[in-house]
C-alpha cells in the first residue's frame, strides 16, 4: 500500500515542474522571487490549486496576475514534462501561511514578555 494518496502525489509532482517552468521558462522580467510552497489538487485531479510566496509585497499582486495570465502556457509546458491522461486546470494563489505563522511567532513572544 502507497504511503499516501494519488492526489498527493501527483501534487507534490506538479510543485516541482510548476516551480522549474516558473523559474526557467517565464520570460516575464516583472516576475519576482516566486517560490511555489504547495499544490492541493482535487481528489479527481481536475483542478490544482497552486499556492505561490512572493519575496516583496508590493509585487504579489502583478506577480500573481502575471501568473494567471501565463497559466495556459504553464499547463502546456506541464502536459509536456509529466505524462497523465488529464492535465489539472491550474490556479494561482497566494501562500498566506506564512504570515500567518509570523503573526503566531509574534503574538507568543509577545506574551512571553508580558510575563
Amino acid at each position: 500500500m502507497l504511503p499516501y494518496k494519488r492526489s498527493q502525489r501527483v501534487g507534490d509532482l506538479l510543485r516541482q515542474e510548476i516551480a522549474e517552468i516558473i523559474m526557467n521558462k517565464v520570460k516575464d522580467p516583472r516576475i519576482g522571487f516566486v517560490t511555489v510552497t504547495g499544490v492541493d489538487i482535487t481528489e479527481d485531479l481536475k483542478i490544482a490549486k497552486v499556492f505561490i510566496s512572493i519575496l516583496k509585497e508590493e509585487e504579489r499582486e502583478t506577480t500573481l496576475q502575471i501568473l494567471n495570465s501565463a497559466k495556459s502556457f504553464i499547463r502546456s509546458e506541464v502536459s509536456k514534462r509529466v505524462r497523465m491522461k488529464f492535465i489539472p486546470t491550474i490556479e494561482f494563489r497566494l501562500d498566506e501561511s506564512i504570515e500567518y505563522g509570523d503573526r503566531i511567532e509574534r503574538l507568543l513572544r509577545e506574551l512571553r514578555e508580558k510575563r
